[in-house]
């Protein structure tokens, strides 16, 4: 407990291995809060930093906690084939406002094997015209293929922007049905 009586706000994370590569988990008792692509040495010591800066705690490798457990066994499922939809507690602090709200629609209302475009999705939230802003809120998700901004893409038929890089967004798309296995 800190000086005022409040418990620290505890975070835990870990590294999967994915057919898009590695990614981080991290977790705190309310939820999952962040997913990192591409967890490498230096991504994994900026991500643990950046956490650590925002929850004013450091946080700790713990691959076998409770907090991640269900985490890493829906993520696995996912990659396997075997899980379509994420059932799992979300900490939603790492994003807030217009943001939260637009990934908080897609993570509902966009299911597996199905695209949106940022346009549509704008609309979704009563801001028709705020496809940029759709767009940020999906480069700031700290929550991608969970919270599936890969699924969001331009009104054209154009893969769209992606965090995790278009290789990865369209492997995620591949996996779902949506666009067909690359050859190489």
């Amino acid at each position: 407990m800190d000086s005022h009586g409040q418990y620290e706000r505890q975070v835990v994370w870990t590294v999967v291995g994915t057919g898009i590569g590695p990614l981080l988990l991290a977790a705190t008792r309310d939820g999952l809060v962040n997913v990192v692509f591409h967890a490498t040495d230096a991504v994994r010591e900026r991500a643990v930093e950046g956490l650590a800066a925002r929850f004013g705690t450091e946080p700790v490798e713990a691959p076998d906690s409770p907090l991640l457990a269900e985490a890493i066994r829906q993520v696995e499922a996912y990659f396997a084939g075997e899980r379509h939809d994420f059932e799992l507690p979300l900490d939603w602090s790492l994003i807030s406002g217009f943001n939260r709200q637009v990934l908080r629609e897609l993570a509902s209302g966009v299911p597996y094997g199905t695209v949106v475009g940022y346009g549509d999705l704008a609309g979704r939230v009563g801001q028709p015209g705020a496809a940029q802003a759709v767009g940020a809120a999906m480069g700031s998700n700290p929550l991608p293929v969970v919270v599936p901004c890969h699924r969001v893409v331009e009104s054209d038929g154009g893969i769209g922007g992606f965090g995790g890089g278009l290789e990865t967004k369209r492997k995620l798309l591949a996996l779902e049905g949506v666009l067909p296995e690359p050859l190489f």
